[in-house]
């Protein structure tokens, strides 16, 4: 399989992360959605990423379409049972995952909406700005929330899951990209969470700093 698009995408980084749990070899190819555009376009006319190119040539786009499907795979072709994937194929854990998902996976979005509005737009639209700021910020205090709520080790319990990937990637980015954006006393729970996940080989070897060509 061949993976397209830098690590310092959250995007990215959660399907990195989840074939590099499941022990799936890819090669990563790191093509800048601004630098390299018409070469992701070759395989992905959105020129977005993730782009996942599986082993047969077909192109997967968009990042809960790839992780549905390397889950899927590994349930059929390596015979994990639901409760060892990262993510159950039913039932209340697959719905609170995709929640917490879904959740994460927005917060992410925002973030990257104001690093561009900050990075690319010569004028830059303070309302907007101002929209994404609360966005985020209101999104990251109810993930605070929802981790202090849980006892257990991960958020859905004593295994990692796709949750805590898309959680950790979402606040990863958030303090990389933005510097200052959260003071060294906000959202402790999160950023516990966050740096347990972090300290894991597969999160550390899926990781780029963030960095937006000029010009």
């Amino acid at each position: 399989m061949q993976l397209i698009g830098q690590f310092d995408s959250p995007f990215v980084r959660r399907v990195g992360i989840a074939l590099k749990l499941y022990g799936m070899p890819f090669e990563h190819t790191p093509w800048s959605v601004f630098r390299d555009a018409e070469l992701i376009a070759r395989y992905n006319p959105l020129r977005r990423v993730p782009t996942l190119v599986l082993d047969d040539g077909r192109v997967l786009t968009e990042t809960f379409v790839c992780l549905e499907v390397l889950d899927d795979r590994v349930a059929t072709d390596r015979g994990f049972s639901s409760e060892h994937l990262l993510l159950p194929r039913s039932g209340p854990a697959r719905h609170e995952g995709l929640r917490l998902c879904a959740l994460a996976s927005g917060t992410a979005d925002k973030a990257v909406s104001l690093a561009y509005e900050r990075e690319i737009r010569e004028n830059q639209s303070r309302t907007w700005v101002e929209r994404c700021t609360k966005q985020v910020r209101e999104c990251l205090r109810l993930l605070e929330i929802e981790i202090d709520s849980r006892r257990a080790k991960f958020l859905l319990g004593d295994r990692l899951s796709h949750a805590d990937i898309a959680v950790t990637c979402a606040y990863t980015f958030v303090t990389n990209a933005h510097p200052g954006f959260l003071g060294p006393a906000d959202m402790p729970k999160l950023r516990a969470h966050a740096e347990r996940c972090e300290a894991l080989e597969e999160f550390a070897s899926v990781f780029q700093p963030f960095d937006i060509p000029q010009g």
